[in-house]
């Protein structure tokens, strides 16, 4: 239950003005399909978190020495000072959908791609080799993904000028940080 929730709330504060949060506000703006919308990210979200999780959890069963462990801590700190800068979409980059594809399959592939790298895959792949259960860290930070970007899709907007998105990135930066300090202090033997 600690890892679900643990990526729930670290991941779903990490999205807050990530790159694919203003993905999903774009695609809500241009396509104006809601559903399609949220079940392309729902399906990209799984695929790409499950691979995550499962590349941490992995190079955790491989290197279960102390200094991976110490790693895998300043991964999460680094993680903090990262979710301080925001990110940038580019929103006159034209974005229309495949005839033949549809809404669903141009998020699909969209939110999959953009998520490659992002701050919230890393975050997985950390909590993969952290928690070492692939399957409740992908559905934790598949359902942190659905709690940023669900209102994004359906408020867009009005959601961006109303949320202060500094203050969720100091709060994710935070849950990073005490993450990572936390496993430090427990690698040393002081909690």
């Amino acid at each position: 239950m600690e890892a679900l929730l643990t990526s729930t709330a670290l991941v779903a504060l990490a999205e807050m003005g990530d790159k694919t949060q203003l993905l999903a506000m774009l695609l809500a703006t241009r396509f104006k399909k809601p559903m399609p919308i949220i079940g392309g990210i729902f399906v990209a979200t799984i695929v790409n978190h499950f691979l995550a999780a499962l590349v941490g959890h992995e190079a955790a069963g491989l290197l279960q020495s102390g200094w991976f462990r110490y790693a895998v801590a300043i991964s999460f700190i680094v993680m903090a000072a990262w979710t301080l800068i925001p990110d940038k979409f580019d929103e006159n980059e034209p974005l229309k959908a495949p005839s033949k594809a549809g809404v669903f399959v141009t998020t699909l592939i969209a939110f999959f791609l953009v998520e490659m790298g992002d701050k919230t895959q890393v975050a997985t792949i950390a909590l993969g080799a952290r928690f070492q259960n692939v399957y409740a860290v992908t559905a934790g930070t598949t359902l942190g993904m659905m709690i940023a970007n669900v209102p994004a899709v359906l408020f867009g907007g009005a959601l961006a000028k109303k949320v202060p998105m500094k203050a969720l990135q100091v709060g994710a930066a935070l849950l990073f940080l005490g993450l990572g300090l936390w496993m430090i202090a427990s690698l040393q033997g002081w909690i």
